[in-house]
């Protein structure tokens, strides 16, 4: 199935397994969400539990934060990841620290789906990568996922954990297609998973990126170079372990990532691994990430300043070519 009705298929088990769950967010409801991941659960489950928000971020996430402090498990949609931007007290000052400061008393069992990335032309306010904002705010967990696999099996996972997920879906990945098994499975948050073997160089990318990272693993193959792709799937919490155990083998490493490349995420990786791998490295770590300017309408100067996989084979190139 594709990546869209994966999620929507996720969404319709949690649903018919827990009343308590309900959705909320512009456009979800008999319109079935602007990327149609909520297609038919307005006429399975009632405008109770698929409710129609007004154009106000800040109002109906408020409104699901206190409805998960209250016993409900809301999921919101937030059209684009910009918008969130809009609801960032909601987000970083109550849903993030509720659980903190009430000593456990209180829990906020809340899913934020989001769209984020580039690569459709809808200019510099609907395309940006903000995962790196949310992944520094204790208390929030960030889940993105890169195949319909990951994207059932995480979404029923963080649905079912008692604290706030910021679950960001890639706009370029709904019509992507994988095999999704029929009984119930969920992934864990925290797990990275390996989605090429080889032995030469790490590849460690995540959500839009992973299948950049597959076309340049099998590209650099033809070459005679073995890259392993390691997905890691959640941010937050980052699966450093697998990064590590795969350098053991191949002693080099490329990170790839949509965010631009000043202070992302990649950033925080290459210190951790510094931290505690830093033996295992035979060369510098490389970073791939979108060039730090405000993303371009016009399509060819999208692709020209986004990620691609051109510069994931050169970065690879680049690393298996210097040492430490």
């Amino acid at each position: 199935m594709t990546y869209r009705e994966a999620l929507n298929r996720a969404l319709e088990e949690e649903m018919s397994r827990d009343n308590s769950i309900l959705l909320m967010g512009e456009d979800i409801g008999s319109y079935g969400g602007i990327f149609k991941v909520t297609k038919g659960l307005y006429d399975k489950f009632g405008g109770e539990r698929v409710i129609d928000t007004p154009i106000s971020e800040t109002g109906f996430v408020g409104a699901a934060v206190g409805a998960a402090m209250t016993g409900l498990r809301p999921i919101v949609e937030i059209m684009w990841v910009d918008f969130t931007l809009v609801a960032t007290d909601q987000i970083v000052n109550q849903a993030a620290k509720i659980a903190y400061m009430s000593g456990g008393e209180t829990t906020v069992p809340l899913v934020i789906r989001t769209q984020g990335g580039g690569g459709r032309g809808n200019g510099a306010q609907h395309s940006q990568s903000l995962e790196t904002i949310y992944s520094h705010i204790p208390g929030i967990k960030v889940v993105m996922p890169s195949t319909p696999y990951d994207a059932k099996g995480l979404l029923k996972e963080a649905i079912q954990v008692d604290g706030p997920v910021m679950f960001i879906e890639h706009k370029m990945l709904y019509n992507t297609k994988g095999i999704v098994p029929e009984e119930e499975y969920v992934i864990p948050l925290g797990k990275a998973d390996v989605k090429e073997e080889g032995h030469d160089v790490t590849i460690a990318a995540i959500s839009s990126t992973v299948p950049l990272a597959m076309e340049a693993s099998k590209k650099l193959k033809e070459e005679g170079i073995h890259a392993e792709v390691i997905d890691l799937r959640t941010l937050v919490p980052l699966d450093v372990d697998s990064v590590i155990q795969s350098l053991s083998k191949t002693n080099r490493l490329v990170i790839a990532h949509e965010a631009h490349l000043s202070f992302g995420w990649g950033a925080e990786l290459v210190s951790r691994i510094q931290e505690r791998a830093f033996d295992q490295l035979d060369a510098p770590i490389q970073r791939v990430g979108a060039e730090d300017t405000p993303i371009p309408y016009n399509l060819d100067l999208e692709k020209e300043m986004l990620p691609q996989v051109k510069d994931i084979i050169d970065s690879v190139k680049k690393t298996l070519y210097q040492t430490i």
